[in-house]
């Protein structure tokens, strides 16, 4: 996942050593020598994620932070604070300030990327959300947003897996005094089932059970369609990276060290539900306006005025940003034959069900939109080629290897289907990028059909 990250630091070897080992994981590096330097830049720029030095002269890090996080064009922006302090007190100044993480010197290399790549998947997701809604906007549609307010611990849901009772009982007062419903879960098995049947708005899970691990519970909840998108905080001890690192690639969003600072427990479970339910409302914001507007009648998925409109700005914004994109056109073969052997109430059927088969496979940024007849087109952004591969091989083997089940006849019936890729190049058009994923398509059919076809 490539990325543009601006490096904030008033020393010159400090901003000297981060750019050398940002741009050896090929991430675009901007650097600022001041507060006031950053902010300027950030005027007329936007990046992916920040590093923002604490101890700055004339504004520090955690002025600079507030600012950034009260601009619009911004507050999404992930802040990393990165500092020689490491008292608790200075880690709570810094998430109460709006960073989303912070490093202290001297950064552990693998530390500081598994962070950057946590914090650009939860980036992602809100990019895209906010662009769907954009979209909305440009068809005329209402587009109506609210603020998440203050006080967002007020009334969350939260489930504690803990074994140590006292630890649990402390993170649970502190909890409660800020409103929250805090349910400690002592005994995890069940953890999938609770958190389906409860709808939780944080999940902490300590990784020091004695019988239990916590970061095998954290990676069943992110693999689980109904529940993955549950911010996760892990407890884990001091200097343990090995499993921070770990816990950062299975998809948890914070962690706090035991023995537990009772500020520390608020800011940090009030950052990551306030992230959250920010994320829900976007959501919410774009399913009320999917209405018949933006929706195809038989499939329910976008239809092709949505996508003309949708696609155009991401395919823009991915340009101007550098940003990987990637397009999938599916078919079901032999359409024609299912209409004609069992009906067209069946081959309406089928496509009814196809949209079921691809929406197991992709995520929450990824849209799917009937583009006409029997043909998909699937937006995958941030993403690339390889990861698009993997998506597209998981949405065929979906197809084929369970059977269409179709009203009009006593069993279920046969279906594969054709994919064809393509990934954006600088030198695309909007209509380039679909004519090669539109040639793939081609390919895949004349080559056989259920099978997928990448055309660079």
């Amino acid at each position: 996942m490539t990325a543009h990250v601006l490096v904030v630091d008033d020393l010159l070897p400090n901003i000297k050593l981060l750019e050398a080992k940002l741009t050896a994981e090929y991430y675009t590096v901007t650097t600022a020598r001041s507060g006031k330097e950053a902010l300027e830049i950030l005027k007329n720029n936007s990046f992916d994620i920040i590093l923002l030095d604490v101890m700055m002269p004339e504004l520090d890090g955690y002025e600079v932070c507030k600012i950034i996080k009260a601009d619009p064009k911004h507050s999404d922006t992930p802040v990393i604070m990165v500092t020689a302090l490491s008292e608790v007190e200075d880690r709570v100044n810094g998430i109460k300030a709006g960073a989303d993480d912070f490093l202290t010197k001297p950064i552990n290399d693998l530390t500081l990327f598994a962070r950057i790549k946590s914090l650009l998947r939860l980036k992602v997701v809100t990019d895209e959300l906010k662009l769907r809604s954009k979209s909305f906007s440009e068809l005329g549609i209402n587009n109506d947003f609210y603020s998440v307010g203050l006080n967002v611990l007020k009334d969350a849901k939260i489930l504690l897996i803990n074994d140590d009772i006292a630890e649990s009982n402390q993170i649970k007062a502190q909890l409660e005094t800020q409103g929250s419903t805090v349910e400690i879960l002592t005994n995890p098995e069940t953890i999938i089932a609770n958190m389906i049947a409860n709808s939780y708005d944080l999940a902490i899970i300590s990784t020091l059970m004695i019988d239990h691990d916590g970061l095998r519970f954290s990676a069943q909840i992110r693999s689980n369609e109904k529940i993955r998108h549950t911010p996760i905080i892990i407890l884990i001890e001091e200097d343990n990276n090995t499993f921070l690192i770990k816990g950062l690639e299975l998809g948890i969003n914070d962690y706090l060290i035991t023995p537990i600072d009772n500020n520390e427990v608020i800011a940090r479970a009030n950052s990551q539900v306030k992230r959250k339910k920010y994320q829900d409302q976007l959501k919410q914001r774009y399913l009320e306006n999917a209405d018949a507007a933006v929706k195809d009648a038989l499939t329910g998925c976008y239809n092709r005025r949505y996508f003309d409109v949708h696609y155009s700005q991401l395919f823009q914004q991915s340009i101007e940003q550098y940003k990987e994109l990637c397009l999938i056109i599916i078919d079901l073969d032999h359409f024609k034959h299912i209409n004609d052997a069992h009906g067209h109430v069946s081959g309406d059927e089928a496509l009814k069900e196809l949209p079921k088969r691809i929406a197991s496979s992709i995520r929450i940024t990824d849209m799917v939109v009937r583009y006409g007849g029997e043909e998909f087109v699937i937006i995958v952004p941030s993403t690339n080629i390889e990861q698009t591969k993997l998506i597209a091989e998981r949405i065929r083997k979906c197809v084929e290897y369970k059977e269409f089940p179709i009203s009009q006849e006593p069993f279920n019936i046969k279906v594969t289907a054709s994919l064809g890729i393509a990934m954006i190049k600088p030198t695309d058009t909007k209509e380039s990028l679909l004519k090669r994923a539109d040639e793939g398509l081609y390919k895949a059919k004349e080559g056989g059909r259920n099978q997928i076809c990448y055309v660079e």
